[in-house]
């Protein structure tokens, strides 16, 4: 550090030495030991009382030294004894801070005390099991793969954490522990020719290096000597009978089960402490009250032991062999020179030193006073007068705008700094930082230094202010609950208005009017009705959440479903069946492309397949082949179960197109899903000339456009991916097939889309199920119809039972399943309860590791999910149907159904074909609470599920699902069934409305749909320009968090955050937030809308207003040019104003004159 506060400040000299620091209040205590430790090259740990003083200390020393190494040795983050193993990522961290130990000198480790306690694997092992592989290596392929074997690490088809690698011919990606990047090796023959990083997300490759070296995947040994060492060590901790044990015996196999972790002393001769890591120089600080924090921690842990112990299947070995107790721990601190840090002001003693870093007065800036600004402002005057100098901290840039801008009513100016050490060594007296610092300190002048003053966020405004780490709870009340994961919303999903009641999002659509740009947001409703939503009303809109996706209701816009005080919607029918059938007309009538196959290749490539045809695939095969040779449009639904060939139809549909120069696409409703295929299709297609692309959120944007130029140039022969395919940028050189696998999983805009292809290329639907309209219209010769109800040899029936929900059947049908290591979904389908139910889960079977997946999540972190459950990292899911449609996971095959009576019928079939993808016999457990409360669908539901237990009742089912829903209009969207006058469709009338309402400059009335919330139309264009934010769900986040904003504190912090994730805000977005302010403003004193154009403009109360009629009149009788009534509640300006910025503060200024006038 170039200029330091203090002079000198004391240290230990030797190992005897104890010193104590004191008066180390807030962010005091890192700028103290951040001097304190820069004038010192040795080691210094840092032992915290908790984890989060330690994450605290390693974020901010980690910013004032940053020339040293600051490391944090994380905790497992387990309970003692505990089923569980750590996450591979904090395996990770602890192996990369024990190894980095090596390098001792200019380090900092900061490590809480309970963490200290646990006993660790021997330098020995983590220094000497270290693999090293540098370019010009000669490795052979099978040695290199047999030594990561043999270090833990997993073999898997793509790298995607640490402890990973992947073979593909001559290259190897592995992911090292304790390392930031995977790398990749690339061979020529058997020597190592190059190692670059690669990213984790794109699996491009990037930077060369010329060495690496690999830590042990895990903390524990796992060749053949260590594990036999295992073996003979826990026969003598629990006796000769405990070979029988599950444990026993999964690590005789090489399994490494949950919470192995806690057998540690099994594998060593000796476990070894941090202490033995650490050199004899080392200097410990002590933080809080260490000695309290250990002996509650060394509590907790014999507890745990005790009540644990008990456990026959799982027996425990003594807490001193996995930690050290009180004793030994202050024993190994006494090897060491140490000193304690101490908030507290210290007596007179040898040894003590109070730093004088006090906690400040109280300087915030309060606006329910009349001068908000004067307690910060005689502060600074006071200590300008002192000669002391200040630091004002925020946490980001954009906190730091939000700062400025609040001061700008003040004098006070503060210069920039680029960190704490450059204003340090400036001359400057106020100085402003973004720094991680968290609490304001006074630290007062010594030896000649002046006085310090670090004044954060949280002093200047009385509040926590932070964007990075927004509380959950914050969610759950209030406004703010409306918001929930709106950022995550897809098209088709479910939306509640809270006057309209349930429909479909369908995504935002920008409307330019009188050279006005405006976003809306689009909701289709029950037959079909269309409702846009300015972006400045989002606060109308909430994530619906009453239930399972599938099954939300979908409300008819004013009928008096939602709420009976609204207005029945003038038209209540949608004419799906002018549409749709428009579509088929012009299928039937557009003459299709005719297919030409070459005979002798088409043979080959059907004798490459590896499995025999069954006879219904075999017929599927060559209905398809037949449409596509045919002089018509293809439009085939090929029906079959989960597992049952469709996909080699699919091919062979593929090679058809293919073979006569024509592309094709094959659309999934995931990109787990997308990236399967992709594979299965590259080696289907891999001895052929046939080159297979993917579209997914797994492809840098690079790759992305690569692909598409390559698609529009016909380099790509088939491409595989999710809704990306059918957008409007994707231009193919000459499209032949569109192959839909699980159309019913799409949204309402990419089912549109895929209808309006169906008249230009051949299209093959593949379906599980069906949903009953698309089998509607199958059966009535709309669509053409395969089905495939025959199993692949080898594949077993899942057997099926229906019960009442019981603890000891679920108990038993787990351990079943896990005992032969397979798998588990056990489904409950309500997220709020869900976290409960994998608790009560884990505590019923203990011996599972068990995992929980849904729809909230997000979608990156299910997709990892996913990924950890195919790779066995647990055996138990617990899921809401999210898993409905998702990648096959063969060692899956025991599904439990919590509440079943409450699924679907075709949603119970989907999800039970999700297990029995292997030759294993598989179970499905559907569970209801009380069969005597079963309504009758319910009943006949589980009565069908059970009873076709056979494979391939796909087709069956669905019917079923028709007959007791009632099979309904021939194209209706209507679930009862009811037959409805065909029309001009409510959706068509509310579109053109609100489109020729735009045309003419109006808004759009939409039966005056926001009657009774302020609407602000000022004709200036006020939005988050796509340039700005491109992601559509983040705008519509971002919209949506604006637009229920209460007050200009919320609208500032917001402003903060879009400038920090973003950028400095365009106008367009500085005139949202303008709009916003005024309509919050007017809320209050019941102004209902505001519309301002070049010309003047016009106010409307609510009934309510507190506006003062006897003002009101008193301003039309000074000026009756410029203001008049119209009716009883409306006030029309004819002001002249053109500039948009001007009438903004026009518009401003009126509302404030109400506010300060006429508020009765």
């Amino acid at each position: 550090m170039a200029f330091a506060h203090w002079s000198e400040l004391p240290w230990v000299k030797n190992t005897t030495d104890k010193i104590h620091w004191g008066q180390l209040s807030g962010s005091g205590l890192s700028v103290a030991l951040s001097e304190g430790i820069s004038k010192h090259p040795e080691l210094v740990v840092i032992v915290t009382q908790d984890t989060p003083c330690a994450l605290r200390l390693e974020t901010e020393l980690g910013y004032l030294l940053p020339k040293r190494s600051v490391m944090i040795f994380p905790d497992w983050e387990t309970l003692p004894y505990d089923h569980f193993s750590p996450h591979q990522d904090i395996i990770s961290q602890r192996l990369a801070t024990l190894n980095a130990l090596k390098q001792q000198n200019n380090s900092v480790l900061i490590v809480p005390v309970s963490t200290l306690m646990l006993r660790t694997a021997p330098p020995a092992f983590i220094y000497g099991s270290a693999l090293k592989y540098k370019v010009g290596d000669v490795i052979d392929a099978q040695q290199l793969k047999s030594a990561l074997s043999e270090s833990g690490y997993r073999h898997v088809q793509q790298v995607m954490e640490h402890g990973e690698f992947a073979v593909r011919g001559s290259i190897v990606d592995l992911y090292p522990m304790g390392s930031e990047h995977p790398y990749r090796f690339d061979f020529f023959d058997d020597e190592l020719d190059s190692i670059r990083l690669f990213d984790i997300e794109t699996q491009r490759s990037s930077d060369k290096v010329d060495e690496i070296d690999l830590l042990p995947a895990h903390e524990f040994p796992t060749n053949d000597a260590d594990i036999e060492r295992f073996r003979v060590g826990y026969r003598e901790a629990f006796g000769a009978s405990a070979e029988k044990d599950s444990i026993y015996m999964q690590v005789t196999k090489g399994n490494w089960p949950a919470g192995i972790e806690y057998y540690l002393p099994l594998f060593y001769e000796q476990l070894a402490t941090i202490f033995d890591y650490l050199p004899d120089n080392t200097t410990i600080m002590h933080l809080g009250d260490i000695e309290h924090a250990a002996q509650s921690f060394w509590q907790d842990v014999e507890k745990r032991y005790e009540n644990r112990r008990v456990d026959p299947l799982r027996p425990l070995l003594e807490p001193v062999k996995l930690y050290q107790p009180i004793e030994e721990l202050y024993s190994q601190f006494n090897r060491y020179g140490r000193i304690r840090l101490s908030q507290a002001k210290l007596g007179t003693k040898a040894g003590h030193t109070n730093l004088s870093a006090n906690e400040l007065l109280d300087i915030r800036i309060d606006h329910k006073q009349s001068d908000p600004y004067s307690k910060i402002l005689s502060y600074v005057a006071e200590q300008k007068k002192q000669k002391a100098r200040i630091i004002f901290s925020v946490e980001s840039d954009g906190r730091r705008e939000s700062l400025l801008t609040l001061l700008k009513p003040t004098a006070l100016k503060l210069k920039e700094f680029e960190s704490f050490a450059d204003f340090m060594a400036s001359n400057t007296d106020v100085g402003l930082i973004v720094s991680p610092l968290e609490q304001s300190v006074f630290l007062s002048g010594k030896d000649s230094k002046p006085a310090l003053s670090i004044i954060t966020e949280q002093e200047l405004l009385g509040v926590k202010v932070s964007q990075r780490r927004r509380r959950k709870h914050k969610y759950e009340q209030g406004q703010d609950a409306l918001i929930r994961n709106l950022a995550e919303l897809k098209e088709g999903q479910p939306i509640v208005h809270l006057d309209h009641g349930v429909g479909r999002y369908l995504g935002l659509q920008t409307i330019d009017a009188a050279g006005v740009t405006t976003e809306f947001v689009t909701i289709t409703y029950a037959n079909d009705a269309k409702l846009y939503v300015p972006v400045s009303a989002l606060h109308m809109l909430s994530r619906y959440s009453g239930g399972e996706e599938a099954t939300a209701p979908l409300h008819k816009l004013g009928s008096d479903v939602w709420e009976k005080a609204k207005r029945r919607a003038a038209e209540k029918v949608r004419d799906v069946a002018a549409e749709l059938l428009d579509i088929y007309a012009k299928r039937q009538s557009k003459p299709g492309y005719a297919f030409k196959l070459d005979g002798a290749l088409y043979r080959d490539f059907a004798n490459s397949f590896p499995f025999e045809e069954t006879d219904d695939q075999r017929n599927a095969i060559e209905a398809v082949l037949a449409d596509m040779q045919s002089n018509q449009a293809m439009d085939r639904l090929v029906c079959g179960d989960v597992g049952f060939g469709k996909t080699e139809v699919a091919m062979r549909g593929a090679f058809a197109a293919i073979n006569d120069n024509k592309q094709v696409a094959v659309l999934v409703p995931t990109t787990l899903l997308a990236q399967q295929h992709y594979e299965n299709f590259k080696d289907r297609f891999a001895d052929l000339p046939v080159q297979v692309g993917v579209l997914s959120r797994f492809n840098s944007a690079k790759e992305q456009k690569d692909t598409l130029d390559k698609l529009e140039s016909g380099q790509i022969d088939i491409v595989i991916g999710t809704h990306k395919l059918i957008q409007e940028n994707i231009k193919f050189k000459d499209l032949g097939l569109l192959i839909v696998d699980e159309e019913h999983r799409f949204g309402v805009r990419q089912k549109e889309k895929i209808k309006q292809l169906r008249a230009d290329v051949d299209i093959l639907t593949l379906t599980a199920t069906p949903i009953p309209r698309t089998l509607n219209m199958a059966m009535s010769g709309m669509r053409d119809l395969s089905i495939i109800a025959t199993p692949p040899a080898k594949r077993l029936a899942v057997k099926t039972f229906v019960k009442e929900r019981n603890d000891e059947l679920i108990r038993e049908a787990i351990l079943r399943e896990i005992k032969r290591g397979g798998q588990v979904y056990f489904l409950h389908n309500n997220v709020e309860t869900i976290d409960k139910t994998a608790s009560d889960i884990a505590a019923l079977v203990p011996e599972a590791g068990v995992a929980i997946a849904h729809g909230q999540m997000r979608e990156r972190e299910l997709e990892h999910l996913m990924s950890e459950f195919y790779h066995q990292k647990y055996n138990v899911l617990v899921c809401t149907t999210i898993i409905e449609t998702g990648i096959d996971i063969p060692t899956a095959n025991t599904i439990i159904m919590d509440r079943a009576d409450k699924l679907g019928l075709a949603q119970m079939h989907q999800l039970r074909g999700r297990v029995g993808r292997s030759h294993h016999q598989a179970y499905a457990y559907l569970l209801t609470r009380n069969s005597q409360t079963l309504t009758k669908d319910a009943v006949k539901r589980l009565q069908a599920i059970e009873s076709l237990e056979d494979l391939g009742a796909g087709f069956a089912l669905a019917t079923h699902d028709l007959e007791i829903r009632g099979a309904g209009e021939l194209l209706g969207d209507d679930q009862s069934g009811q037959i409805q006058t065909v029309g001009f469709t409510l959706y068509m009338e509310m579109l053109e409305q609100a489109v020729q309402a735009l045309k003419d400059g109006k808004e759009p009335t939409l039966d005056n749909l926001l009657q009774q919330h302020t609407d602000v139309d000022l004709k200036i264009p006020a939005l988050l320009p796509d340039d700005y934010i491109p992601d559509v769900n983040m705008r519509l986040s971002m919209y949506k968090r604006i637009a229920s904003t209460k007050s200009n504190q919320e609208l500032d912090e917001l402003q903060v955050e879009l400038i920090d994730r973003f950028g400095l805000l365009p106008d367009a977005a500085k005139n949202l937030f303008k709009v916003q302010e005024l309509k919050v403003q007017a809320s209050e004193i019941g102004v209902s809308k505001i519309e301002a154009n070049a010309k003047g403009g016009y106010f409307e109360f609510n009934a309510t207003t507190k506006v003062n009629p006897t003002f009101i009149i008193a301003l039309i009788q000074s000026n009756p040019r410029v203001y008049k009534m119209e009716g009883a509640n409306k006030l029309r300006f004819a002001i002249e104003e053109k500039n948009g910025q001007e009438r903004l503060k026009l518009i401003n200024a009126m509302i404030e004159d109400f506010h300060k006038k006429a508020v009765a």
